[in-house]
């Protein structure tokens, strides 16, 4: 059967910059192991199929597959199969709403000029904290010196708002630049954390990079290594809702630019707002722009 399949690159607003990702539009009838192939075959971070929602008040049913396995939430296959679906729609909708694993996805429509350029997610979840690691420990996962891990804000910290991520502050953008993972150290402390990924960024950002307000990367499994993720929605919103928790006493809608992949040749940039309660996180919203790149049918 022909199937129907999308390419964009998420977050940015040119093409071959931000996170690829292929979403299958007509994934009816498809199952587990067949997506799990055809994830496989685009080899992309994530591919997403678009199902059918089980309540007609939802848009669909969003299924997400790594080259690896299954996600119950992922951030730019949401914000990148809402692009598709706009695009796709005689007159594009404000706002949808998947049906995933993790929970209902809303997710708001970004329009410029007539066009649909983009998307936001709000997060699943509410922000949960995890186990905290020691400063040591997430050094030698990231192959840096213990003095480029900081820890006057917070401990490194696994978070979580649909996925968990160990989440460390480096001291420096040259350090954020020169980490390289090193898998003993990442599989000896990380699964005990309780996550199989980890995302570092820091507050030390040039001129040349601003107005960012943090630059981060993040590292996971891939197909058969550690890889890099050159843009990672869910790990962001993860980290922005765990940085706006720290002050209590600030609430109201809490922003922040951040910046990904650069150091990958693939410059993504993630927009997040938190909105903060009597001192607690209530919501959390990441967003971008996105570009189409391919279209066309797969045999499935």
């Amino acid at each position: 059967m022909q199937r129907r399949y999308i390419t964009v690159d998420v977050f940015t607003d040119r093409a071959f910059g931000g996170n690829p990702l292929a979403v299958v539009l007509d994934a009816g009838g498809l199952g587990t192991e067949q997506m799990q192939a055809i994830a496989t075959e685009f080899n992309y971070s994530e591919t997403t199929f678009v199902l059918p929602p089980a309540d007609k008040a939802n848009d669909a049913h969003v299924r997400i597959f790594t080259v690896r396995n299954e996600l119950p939430f992922a951030g730019h296959p949401n914000v990148g199969t809402a692009f598709v679906l706009a695009m796709q729609a005689s007159t594009a909708p404000p706002r949808l709403r998947f049906e995933e694993k993790a929970g209902l996805v809303p997710v708001e429509i970004f329009s410029a000029g007539g066009r649909v350029v983009g998307a936001e997610l709000t997060a699943p979840q509410p922000l949960t904290k995890g186990a905290t690691v020691d400063a040591k420990e997430a050094a030698a996962i990231l192959s840096l010196s213990v003095s480029d891990i900081r820890v006057d804000r917070h401990a490194p910290q696994v978070a979580s708002v649909g996925l968990p991520f160990l989440i460390v502050e480096v001291a420096s953008r040259e350090a954020v630049r020169q980490a390289k993972p090193d898998a003993a150290a990442f599989w000896k402390t990380l699964p005990a954390a309780g996550t199989d990924a980890v995302y570092f960024y820091t507050r030390d950002v040039p001129p040349s990079e601003q107005p960012l307000d943090l630059q981060a990367r993040m590292f996971h499994p891939g197909a058969a290594a550690l890889s890099e993720d050159p843009a990672t929605g869910s790990a962001t919103g993860a980290a922005a809702a765990f940085l706006a928790g720290l002050d209590a006493a600030r609430d109201g809608e809490l922003k922040l630019r951040i910046g990904q992949g650069f150091d990958m040749g693939r410059p993504s940039l993630l927009l997040t707002r938190v909105i903060k309660r009597n001192g607690a996180v209530v919501s959390t919203h990441v967003g971008g722009h996105c570009v189409q790149i391919m279209e066309g049918t797969l045999r499935a």
